[in-house]
């Protein structure tokens, strides 16, 4: 057996996990990754925490110690990385001719390649013999084909910038969706979900016969949803209106649609247990941002209704859509017209799940289930296989 870390590094976090794996691949599925030990460093920069992503590794090395993994038979490390555009659709070995790619493609995910590059170039400084291997956000959603993808902007100026619809949150939606075609026996290469990652970021992906065929989020993860702190979709001229109005710049702009909207712009409180909360206790504030988060996901379920016929499921996972039974209330409830059912009983009792739950009645003609996503454990598997 050997052992395989996978680091997920955030700008002022660091997660991270240990799996043991085979070597050889064995008959049964034994020899899928296993995981040993997990963790996660926060706070990083803001002056209660680590102060760096250097430190953050340190403090990481000094917790799989204290935890009696010294990772001395570490055979590959695996990076989660936001944005590999079209240049990488598959699990791939870094070396310094990636690394300068990944380093190019931050003017596409300024928020988090560049974080991603700072932590692999730390990691590969510590463990020069081993192989690292990157698994992009991106790639799941290199299927999605042009009409889905293409902005109706001028051609020459998308391809200059490489405009598109590049889809984000990959990494757990082909998880999702090999746990989802596991549980409803049915081929990965048939199944046909909508899945719903529903947590402090959000998306939506339309999955035909295996492969993405659209998503919420588009050229950045700005797009589609309401999310904890992002606005999703607005009409684009709002951002030249304000920069007007407000006197403000384009940039600063940016920043109050990513980091001061949605929920936290509506209710001031970005957490939906926290909104939910006020909203019990009679806040019309919070009560409307509840409504327009759960409007907005059940439209673009609507809306992919119409991209995936003979749908098999909707999914819901991440932390809101694991943990939060009024959520799928809200957004399957009002759509029983295009065949979607809850079982309010099996809804209510299915919190944080640990194996895939159906909340849906067994006589419905498409499924509603509960899946915890594991982006760790499916980085791990891709890199085994890729080794």
């Amino acid at each position: 057996m050997s052992q395989i870390l996978v680091v997920n590094a955030g700008s002022s976090s660091l997660k991270y996990a240990l799996f043991e794996y085979a070597d050889s691949p064995r008959a049964d599925d034994s020899d899928s990754p296993r995981r040993l030990t997990s963790g996660l460093v926060e706070r990083i920069g803001d002056g209660s925490g680590p102060p760096d992503h250097a430190a953050a590794v340190d403090a990481m090395h000094a917790d799989l110690e204290r935890g009696g993994y010294p990772l001395d038979d570490l055979a590959a490390v695996g990076h989660r990385v936001v944005h590999g555009a079209d240049r990488y659709t598959t699990a791939t070995l870094i070396d310094d001719g990636v690394e300068a790619v990944i380093d190019e493609l931050s003017a596409l995910a300024p928020l988090h390649n560049p974080v991603n590059l700072r932590v692999i170039r730390l990691l590969r400084s510590s463990y020069p013999g081993v192989p690292h291997v990157a698994v992009f956000d991106t790639a799941f959603h290199a299927t999605i084909p042009p009409e889905a993808a293409t902005y109706a902007v001028p051609r020459d100026l998308a391809a200059r910038h490489q405009i598109r619809r590049w889809g984000f949150q990959g990494t757990s939606d082909r998880y999702v969706m090999g746990r989802a075609a596991e549980f409803l026996g049915v081929p990965v290469d048939q199944v046909r979900l909508i899945v719903c990652h529903i947590g402090n970021g959000a998306s939506i992906t339309a999955i035909r016969d295996g492969r993405s065929v659209d998503t919420s989020m588009g050229m950045t993860p700005l797009e589609g949803l309401v999310m904890g702190t992002r606005s999703g979709d607005l009409d684009p001229a709002l951002v030249s209106y304000l920069v007007r109005v407000e006197g403000i710049s384009a940039d600063e702009v940016e920043q109050l649609l990513n980091k001061r909207s949605g929920l936290l712009g509506l209710s001031g409180e970005s957490d939906v247990r926290e909104v939910r909360r006020l909203a019990r206790a009679g806040d019309a504030a919070a009560a409307l941002a509840l409504e327009v988060h759960a409007y907005r996901l059940r439209k673009y379920v609507g809306a992919y209704l119409a991209v995936v016929p003979d749908l098999h499921a909707v999914v819901f996972t991440a932390g809101v859509g694991e943990h939060d039974p009024a959520t799928r209330r809200a957004v399957i409830g009002p759509l029983g017209h295009l065949g979607l059912r809850l079982d309010d009983e099996a809804n209510e009792a299915t919190t944080a799940p640990d194996q895939p739950v159906r909340v849906s009645p067994a006589s419905s003609p498409v499924a509603v289930l509960v899946i915890p996503t594991d982006e760790e454990l499916e980085i791990a598997t891709q890199v085994a296989h890729l080794l």
